[in-house]
């Protein structure tokens, strides 16, 4: 077979692709390699001791695999302690703080990003101000607050707070996406009667689904994750969520000292299997989202 002109001028830029793998570029991967290995290692030890005895644990030098996988470790998760009820009352935080969080967030970006008035700008740079707020000048005025309300040792304030603006970078997220949104779609939805809410919930809404897709990945990974906040308003392991659930099996129940810490990895092993299932599933809409929110404004 005769080959073409095409193929003739093609053949030697593939030739030269691959005499472009310098040592430098070898020593790159090479080093990408290990690094990637060190931060693949914990998840990895950490799955393999949800898997062995205490025994297997404790012995030196430690054994990468266990012997015998046990399985029992995650059944036993449930036998010792209500982590059942942990996962139910953490579910409850996430899905409610991200349901409103994203709600109220693209309502003040929608303000910001389609509206003019008075004061807009400096409302918009105080909102950007919070975000250079450490969360512990604000600690104690919030617990104050839900002590008053009576909602110690309740998820309330866990969630509520989330209904009220969605935090200053969910703002500015979706305040950046509208803004790369042609103002000829509102216009024509409003020459065809519609009111600025239904701009907001049928026109506008619809086409943040990939900035909206992002923050839901971030509110749900953040809450699940989250430790202060539990911490300091719950008291009760029947209000417990999975992140502070997981200390309890630390020690046994009322001394001794003994550690578990074959159940701990169990728990912390399924723990962290719901936030990764939800950012593989939506992953795409997460980069998407974060790659189409312009800088435009």
């Amino acid at each position: 077979m005769t080959e073409t002109p095409a193929n003739l001028s093609i053949q030697p830029l593939f030739r030269e692709h691959r005499r472009t793998l310098s040592p430098g570029l070898i020593i790159f991967y090479i080093g990408s390699a290990i690094l990637a290995v060190g931060f693949v290692f914990p998840f990895f030890w950490a799955v393999s001791s949800a898997f062995k005895t205490i025994a297997e644990i404790n012995t030196f030098p430690p054994a990468l695999l266990p012997a015998v996988p046990q399985f029992r470790n995650f059944a036993e998760v449930f036998a010792r302690e209500p982590y059942g009820l942990w996962v139910k009352n953490s579910l409850i935080v996430v899905v409610l703080s991200t349901i409103g969080a994203l709600l109220s967030s693209s309502l003040v970006a929608y303000s910001f990003a389609r509206f003019r008035y008075r004061g807009r700008d400096f409302l918009f740079v105080i909102t950007l101000g919070t975000l250079m707020l450490p969360i512990q000048v604000t600690l104690i005025p919030q617990f104050i607050l839900f002590h008053e309300l009576g909602w110690i040792n309740t998820l309330a304030p866990l969630w509520v707070p989330a209904w009220f603006g969605g935090g200053g970078f969910s703002i500015f997220l979706l305040r950046q996406f509208i803004m790369t949104i042609p103002r000829d779609l509102d216009e024509a939805a409003t020459a065809d009667g519609a009111n600025p809410f239904q701009v907001y919930w049928t026109i506008l809404l619809p086409l943040c689904k990939p900035a909206l897709s992002a923050l839901a990945i971030l509110w749900f990974i953040g809450g699940w994750n989250d430790f202060l906040g539990p911490v300091i308003y719950l008291n009760t392991p029947d209000m417990f969520t999975v992140a502070i659930g997981l200390s309890a099996f630390s020690q046994v129940p009322g001394g001794g000292g003994q550690l578990f810490q074959h159940l701990l990895m169990a728990a912390a092993v399924m723990a962290i299997l719901p936030p990764i299932a939800i950012f593989l599933a939506a992953q795409r809409y997460f980069v998407q989202g974060v790659v189409l929110t312009g800088i435009k404004g």
